[in-house]
């Protein structure tokens, strides 16, 4: 009897896992990873799966200053030349040798046609292979920001790719499938266990992790299940079917500060609407021969007629911070002068839509994810709201991001909501893709409302070389001055981002909305 309870007892002692030793993190937000190809969607969910399994040369610390990944050390050797050497004895998930070749053809992927990552190669003209651990990347010209962009270009095995015809990234605007779309090979943290589309996707530890003896978490299994109903999220964590929710409902904070736990801060993201300005006539609208938006009155009584006071409060709960401006206070070149918002003025808003003819009649369609951004539909009905006061009649589209955003990308929009975050930390990001007009590369490539202003294009340009910090600065200022005056988008808010978890779960929060798993320990 007593050895039956003796061995009963060790039974249990071994079931029991102890601190520091394997935990699942089973986590969820409202929309699932839209594609698994690093190169494929720049949009922050994808980045952060890919983050998993994935790495790129250099990465951002827990205060997002550049740190050795897969390159140990770089050198600028000339205004036009950075020279990486490369991480030895480091495996892909499927035993290769990662080496320099593998730098070459990410860098050269993330270059191509069919690439949404350009913004982080920006720049940059071609990368060589000096020797089997080391790389030189070579720019165009002098690029003040190239170590912040290359934090988001993951790098590839190139055999691997070519191999499964995947040595092109997937072309997701145009709903391409393709082998890197569903499965991956990196040298990351964690390996793709297996993928159910809007379902469930699950990540398994990384036996063979370079960095493993330095791991900060005890994460070893990381489960993501996309649940899109708010109130399915929220009783999902407190009924422990989730150790945590990176986008809990604000209606729901105050519960949850009670029944869980709360961590949040600011993110680097501002939530903006776009307009086409450009098109000789609107797509989704009623006015036939002419394109309101393209004139500045209609855009300014667009932006005078929505409180940002009266969103933050009864839509975002107190979670948003109104903005003038289309960066945010982590980015470089943000100043509290810019981030002054226009005041709401629902009589002058009104007047200018009558001055512009368009007196109770101004009709359009307003595009809207619905699980993409914090409280976006809600904040999309609110708006739309807002310009009925003024006599705007505008309807709400409102649909799940998989549709979404190769709807917007592909510019089949008249007016739209977006939210825009800064990975590299520098307004250029910002400039480059939203207020540059459509060129090469990275140049214009979320521009979708085809804003154009010749100054501001000379401006960025200079911006996307001048190293002297005092002349950058400037020109940043004075790009964002312009368009704000020109109303080319309309910013709304910069987002609050509070993470709801278990009581014996702790994380780093990042400004940037990416849940590290490697960083989270769960006692």
């Amino acid at each position: 009897m007593k050895k039956t309870l003796l061995a009963a007892a060790l039974a249990a002692l071994v079931a029991v896992p102890l601190a520091g030793h394997a935990k699942t993190l089973r986590w969820s937000s409202q929309g699932d990873f839209m594609t698994l190809d690093p190169h494929a969607q720049n949009e922050n969910l994808i980045i952060t799966g890919s983050s998993y399994v994935y790495e790129p040369l250099v990465d951002y610390d827990k205060d997002f200053k550049i740190v050795p990944s897969l390159a140990t050390s770089w050198e600028q050797r000339e205004p036009t030349v950075w020279r990486f050497k490369l991480r030895e004895g480091v495996k892909f998930h499927n035993g290769e040798p990662f080496s320099a070749d593998d730098v070459v053809f990410s860098i050269h992927r993330a270059l191509a046609p069919t690439s949404n990552f350009k913004a982080y190669v920006n720049g940059i003209d071609k990368a060589v292979k000096v020797d089997e651990h080391t790389v030189d990347i070579i720019t165009t010209a002098p690029n003040p920001v190239l170590l912040r962009q290359l934090t988001n270009v993951f790098i590839m095995n190139k055999d691997w790719s070519e191999k499964n015809n995947a040595a092109q990234p997937q072309d997701f605007n145009k709903n391409e499938e393709t082998y890197s779309a569903r499965n991956t090979n990196g040298t990351g943290p964690y390996k793709l266990k297996s993928r159910e589309v809007d379902v469930r996707t699950v990540f398994v530890e990384n036996e063979q992790w370079w960095n493993k003896d330095k791991k900060i978490g005890n994460v070893t299994e990381v489960i993501y299940t996309p649940i899109k109903q708010n109130a399915t999220r929220t009783a999902a964590l407190l009924s422990g079917e989730v150790d945590l929710v990176l986008d809990p409902p604000a209606q729901d904070l105050q519960r949850l500060r009670q029944q869980a736990k709360i961590v949040e801060g600011n993110e680097y993201r501002t939530i903006f609407l776009g307009l086409d300005q450009k098109s000789p006539e609107l797509k989704y609208s009623t006015i036939k021969g002419k394109n309101p938006f393209a004139d500045q009155r209609v855009r300014e009584a667009l932006y005078l007629a929505i409180d940002t006071e009266a969103i933050k409060k009864a839509v975002m709960r107190g979670s948003s911070a109104p903005t003038g401006t289309m960066i945010a206070p982590q980015v470089h070149g943000w100043t509290k002068e810019l981030a002054q918002r226009v005041p709401y003025d629902l009589d002058k808003a009104k007047q200018l839509l009558k001055d512009a003819g368009y007196e109770n009649s101004l009709s359009f369609t307003l595009d809207c994810p619905n699980n993409r951004y914090i409280n976006d539909e809600a904040i999309c009905q609110a708006v739309v709201g807002m310009w009925a006061k003024a006599g705007v009649k505008a309807s709400l589209n409102a649909m799940p991001r998989a549709t979404y955003f190769p709807k917007v990308q592909n510019y089949d929009t008249s007016a739209y909501l977006f939210g825009w975050g800064v990975p590299t930390f520098d307004a250029l990001y910002t400039l480059q893709s939203l207020m540059h007009s459509k060129g090469e590369g990275a140049d214009g490539s979320f521009n979708f409302g085809n804003y154009e202003n010749a100054e501001v294009d000379k401006l960025i340009d200079q911006i996307k070389t001048e190293t002297d910090t005092a002349k950058r600065d400037a020109a940043i200022h004075k790009v964002l001055e312009i368009h704000a005056k020109e109303f080319g988008h309309i910013p709304l808010h910069d987002q609050i981002i509070p993470w709801a978890m278990a009581k014996n779960v702790d994380v780093i929060h990042r400004a940037d909305n990416r849940l590290s798993a490697q960083w989270v320990t769960i006692k």
